[in-house]
């Protein structure tokens, strides 16, 4: 590979044209790769060339997210496909496998609940989630769903009209749990049921997530005839009562249409100059089964772009028997006949997407454009109160910017032991959880009855920063320019965790060793510190004896408040776990011969120190790594027998 290949072709123009002349005027699909031959973007065309061309441009404008694609783009691979349709298809499998940062159009901010099952497993399981990572190709994400009562209320009911796993890890090793006993639980851990016949089971849970409970109800209605005519009365009365919960299901829906028999999706947005809020409405035989709700970037493209992206991603999500016959938009798409083409290939039947002008359905379209724009203004008030606190916070600092990334540490141990910190971050004024992160207390000093808050603060801020202190010896830039996700393989990568505050939880001690540690890595002039006391939620900074003069209910205090809060609870939580394994192994360390390699394994098969001591030798023996003279030793030490002289 050549010098040049590795360079972004902005910064290349005679290989850009020559890259632009070689793609073809034919439909197919565009793959935008780094300098380091990571996949960026997937696009598709009818027209490649001109599709491809547009984003070098210098008069065509582009969405931020765009632009910072195309300063990295480094190379242009591309896919001819005989027809438009095929290309969509192509694009989207291409997507799924691959997923490049910047075909996310669709934020996933968590605010809204998925349904996951997992059909990788044996066994699969069904659980709510708010991060929709494709870990396996075979697992099915159902939603975004905006009623995230009504979906747990659904899955309630779901766990207990069918036998279905209700642990992740079983509770026992040789027996079934309660949920066994009460018919909850067809005994997943001792496989008293089969692989296939469970997911038998599944495939009809899951159709309640994919709006077919019509269908389902015939198919139970046929399987209770079949019970009650080889009279099997105790199972025919179970498939009645199955029954009779998906009726009850179905009369909870809120929307209802004349035409009892019609299975369409509707879909509209709202939009300002940043958020597009895209709601989807499943109806199926006349009734509203789903609501689902997507938050876009308003700047990316037109109404009508969005929501053929939107519908691009969602469909490409679900199986061939979720997707309508119809699909009522309330913008023309700019490739409806394509995206109908596709959609109709992958159901097996005609699908029809139409702008509706007939009142009954245009009048459905304007009560999902009217939900969107009740979800817009919550989103509106939400980000208006975050810019809020995030500008008197600034103003309280005397900050030269907004700070976008927000850091806060915590100490938690109990008298010295098990200490441990936390590090939270909060970007934009919200919870970033994947940037969270922990630490255990190394100080040889802090032991049980000797705790050194000060010292351990200032371990943990030397461990933080020690990095970006060696970066800074080097003579290279501490705060990147842009966008700073690290995921973006910048060259500056390495550095995009670089925050603009750092918050230390606790009063002028805590600072001044903080101030202390950062001082001998070179950064004290880089890094903004401050700490906030718990008692008068005092806010100090380094080198000032006196608190800075702020009002507990200011929205910049409230947002410290909120991140000493997260700090305090994640650090706590993270103590308590360390504290709980070590009270755990407390006792098994008293056994001798059973080293901690040998301990985890008892805890990982029994689960806790009581069912070790339920357990007998023949069982203890059949943990790895524990033969029989071994687990003698431990049922003894769990059943002493009484002296001779007692």
């Amino acid at each position: 590979m050549t010098l040049d290949s590795v360079v972004p072709l902005l910064q290349t123009p005679d290989r850009l044209e020559t890259l632009l002349k070689a793609i073809p005027p034919e439909p197919g699909v565009y793959l935008m790769r780094d300098r380091l031959d990571q996949i960026l973007y997937i696009g598709k065309s009818k027209t490649l060339r001109s599709r491809v061309r547009s984003y070098f441009r210098p008069s065509q404008p582009l969405s931020p997210r765009i632009a910072l694609m195309v300063q990295q783009v480094a190379d242009i691979e591309f896919i001819v496909t005989d027809s438009e349709a095929e290309a969509l298809a192509l694009e989207s499998n291409l997507i799924k496998q691959h997923q490049p940062h910047f075909n996310v159009l669709l934020k996933d901010d968590k605010k809204y609940p998925y349904l996951c099952i997992t059909w990788s497993e044996d066994y699969p399981r069904l659980f709510i989630t708010r991060k929709r990572r494709m870990g396996h190709s075979q697992d099915r994400y159902y939603g975004p769903y905006v009623d995230t009562g009504l979906l747990r209320q659904t899955l309630g009911l779901v766990q207990r009209l069918f036998p279905l796993r209700q642990r992740r890890q079983p509770l026992f090793k040789d027996r079934p749990c309660l949920n066994y006993d009460l018919g909850r639980c067809p005994g997943v851990c001792q496989q008293r049921i089969s692989p296939e016949d469970y997911h038998r089971t599944v495939a009809k849970a899951a159709m309640v997530f994919q709006g077919r409970t019509q269908e389902l109800e015939a198919l139970i209605q046929q399987h209770m005839a079949k019970a009650a005519a080889a009279l099997n009365f105790e199972q025919a009365a179970q498939f009645r009562d199955q029954l009779q919960g998906l009726q009850h299901l179905g009369a909870q829906q809120k929307v209802a249409l004349p035409d009892d028999t019609v299975s369409q999706d509707a879909i509209a947005l709202a939009a300002d100059e940043i958020h597009a809020c895209v709601q989807i409405f499943q109806i199926r035989a006349g009734r509203l089964v789903g609501r689902l709700g997507f938050v876009a970037d308003a700047q990316a493209e037109t109404p009508g772009s969005l929501l053929q992206r939107v519908l691009e991603e969602h469909y490409a999500q679900v199986d061939p028997v979720e997707i309508p016959g119809e699909i009522l938009v309330q913008h023309g798409l700019p490739e409806t006949e394509i995206l109908g083409q596709y959609l109709s290939q992958r159901r097996g039947r005609k699908v029809e997407i139409v702008v509706p002008q007939r009142q009954g359905k245009a009048e459905l379209v304007a009560l999902v454009e009217r939900n969107a724009g009740y979800e817009l203004a919550r989103t509106q008030q939400a980000a208006d109160r975050q810019a809020q606190s995030l500008q008197d916070l600034a103003e309280i600092l005397d900050l030269p910017d907004l700070p976008r990334r927000i850091e806060g540490y915590d100490i938690s141990h109990s008298q010295g032991s098990d200490a441990v910190a936390s590090q939270v971050v909060f970007v934009d004024g919200l919870p970033a959880k994947q940037h969270y992160r922990r630490y255990k207390i190394k100080d040889p000093t802090v032991t049980a009855g000797h705790s050194d808050d000060f010292a351990s603060m200032a371990e943990v801020i030397g461990r933080r920063f020690r990095r970006h202190s060696l970066a800074k010896a080097q003579g290279r830039e501490l705060r990147p320019q842009g966008d700073r996700s690290p995921s973006l393989l910048r060259p500056d990568a390495d550095l995009a965790d670089w925050p603009d505050l750092v918050m230390i939880d606790g009063g002028k001690g805590q600072l001044s060793a903080v101030v202390a540690v950062l001082k001998e890595l070179n950064l004290l002039e880089d890094l903004r510190v401050v700490s906030l006391a718990k008692k008068r939620e005092e806010i100090f900074l380094p080198g000032q004896s006196q608190p800075l003069v702020t009002a507990p209910e200011q929205p910049g205090v409230q947002l410290l408040r909120r991140l000493r809060d997260e700090s305090h609870r994640f650090a706590v939580s993270f103590h308590r776990q360390k504290r709980s394994d070590r009270l755990r192994r407390s006792r098994l360390d008293e056994i001798p011969g059973l080293g901690h390699t040998r301990q985890k394994e008892l805890l990982a098969q029994f689960r806790s120190i009581d069912y070790i001591r339920l357990a007998s030798p023949d069982q203890l023996a059949t943990v790895p790594g524990i033969g029989p003279k071994l687990a003698q030793q431990i049922y003894e030490y769990f059943h002493p027998q009484p002296s001779p002289d007692g």
